[in-house]
C-alpha cells in the first residue's frame, strides 16, 4: 500500500512539474510581450508630441488630436507599467522554473526511492511534506498568496518542510564502514568547516548582491511610472502654457522612460533578486541538512557519511579531494565553485 501511494504522489509531482512549466513559459511571453509594447506605446506617444510641437497649422485640429492622442498613450503607458512592476514577470517567471527544477528533482529522488528498495510510512508522509512546501514556497496564483517581489527583509526561498530527526539510510546497501555508518571525525570535521564558510562566504555575499539588485529594482520600478506620468503632464500642457518645459517632459521623459524599461525588464533585474534568493536558500538547506547530521549522536540514524561527502561535494562543485582539501586550508574562501 504504501508503494502504491508513492506511486500516486509521484503522478502528483509530475503534473506539477508540467504545470510549473507551462506557466514559467507563459509568464516569461508576459515579459517580453508587455516591455515591447509598453516601448512601443510610450515611444510613439513621445513622436506624437513632438510632431504637435512643431506643427504651424491655422487650424487647432491637427494639434488638439496629436496632443490627445499623446496624452492617452502616456497615460496608458504608466498604468501598465504601475502593474508590471508590481507583479515583475521576469520574477514570476524565474519562481515558476525554480518550481518546476525541484519538482523534477524531487520526481527522480522518488523514482530512486521506488527502484531501491520498498516505501514505509515515513517516506510516504515525507514526500507529501516536500510537495505541500513546494507549493506554499511557489504559490502559481498572482492575487493573495503572491510572493512580494519587494520585501523589506531578505530572506532565503524556502522550499523544504521542516527536518524531523528520523532516518534510515543504513538500509541503503553495505559499506566497508558499517560500524560508523561511514563517520569520523576527519569527515564531521569538514562538515564544520563547509557549514562555517557557506554562512560567513557565501550566504553573505549573495545576500549582499540580492540586497544590490533589490535596491536597483525599486529605482527603477518607481521610475518608469515616474516618467511616463510625467510626460503626460508635459502632453496635456502643450499649447495651454509658454515655454518650452512641456515638450521637453513629454520627449525627453518619455525616451527615459524606455531606457528605464529595457534596464528594469529587458535586463530582467526582478528574475537577478529571484536567482540570489534561490541561491541563498540553496546554502541555507545544506547548511541544515549538515547540522542535523552532525547533531545526531546515533551514527546509524545520520544519512551514510560516504554517500553525504559525496552528495556535498558535488553540490559545491569539488571533486572529493578537493573538498578534503578545502576543508584543511587555512584560506578563507567561498565554499561553492558551482555558483
Amino acid at each position: 500500500m504504501e508503494m502504491v501511494k508513492l506511486h500516486l504522489i509521484m503522478e502528483i509531482v509530475s503534473d506539477r512539474l508540467e504545470m510549473h512549466k507551462n506557466v514559467a513559459a507563459q509568464r516569461d511571453n508576459w515579459n517580453h510581450l508587455l516591455l515591447t509594447s509598453v516601448n512601443m506605446i510610450t515611444l510613439s506617444a513621445s513622436t506624437m508630441l513632438a510632431l504637435a510641437a512643431t506643427s504651424t497649422t491655422s487650424s487647432g485640429a491637427p494639434l488638439m488630436a496629436l496632443k490627445v492622442s499623446s496624452t492617452i498613450l502616456f497615460m496608458a503607458a504608466t498604468g501598465i507599467l504601475a502593474v508590471m512592476n508590481k507583479f515583475q514577470p521576469s520574477q514570476l517567471a524565474e519562481e515558476q522554473r525554480n518550481a518546476a527544477r525541484l519538482f523534477k528533482q524531487l520526481n527522480g529522488e522518488l523514482r530512486t526511492k521506488v527502484s531501491l528498495r520498498n516505501a514505509n510510512e515515513f517516506e510516504v508522509t515525507e514526500a507529501m511534506e516536500r510537495v505541500l512546501a513546494l507549493d506554499k514556497a511557489y504559490p502559481l496564483p498572482l492575487l493573495g498568496t503572491m510572493l512580494d517581489k519587494f520585501p523589506h527583509k531578505i530572506e532565503p526561498a524556502v522550499w523544504w518542510p521542516q527536518r524531523k530527526k528520523k532516518h534510515h539510510w543504513k538500509e541503503v546497501g553495505d559499506n566497508k564502514n558499517n560500524s560508523n555508518n561511514g563517520w569520523d571525525s576527519r569527515l564531521e570535521g569538514e562538515m564544520k568547516a563547509i557549514v562555517k564558510a557557506v554562512r560567513k562566504k557565501d550566504m553573505a555575499e549573495y545576500t549582499r548582491l540580492s540586497r544590490k539588485a533589490l535596491n536597483l529594482n525599486k529605482v527603477l520600478a518607481v521610475s518608469g511610472p515616474l516618467l511616463t506620468g510625467l510626460a503626460a503632464i508635459g502632453s496635456a500642457c502643450l499649447g495651454c502654457v509658454n515655454g518650452s518645459w512641456p515638450v521637453m517632459f513629454g520627449v525627453v521623459g518619455g525616451a527615459l522612460a524606455c531606457v528605464v524599461n529595457t534596464v528594469e525588464h529587458g535586463g530582467q533585474v526582478g528574475m537577478v533578486f529571484e536567482l540570489y534568493r534561490s541561491l541563498i536558500g540553496f546554502f541555507k538547506l545544506m547548511e541544515e541538512s549538515i547540522q542535523q547530521n552532525l547533531r545526531e549522536k546515533d551514527l546509524h540514524r545520520r544519512e551514510n557519511g560516504e554517500l553525504f561527502e559525496i552528495k556535498v561535494a558535488l553540490q559545491l562543485g569539488k571533486s572529493l579531494e578537493e573538498l578534503r582539501q578545502f576543508s584543511s586550508s587555512t584560506q578563507n574562501d567561498f565554499a561553492s565553485k558551482l555558483f
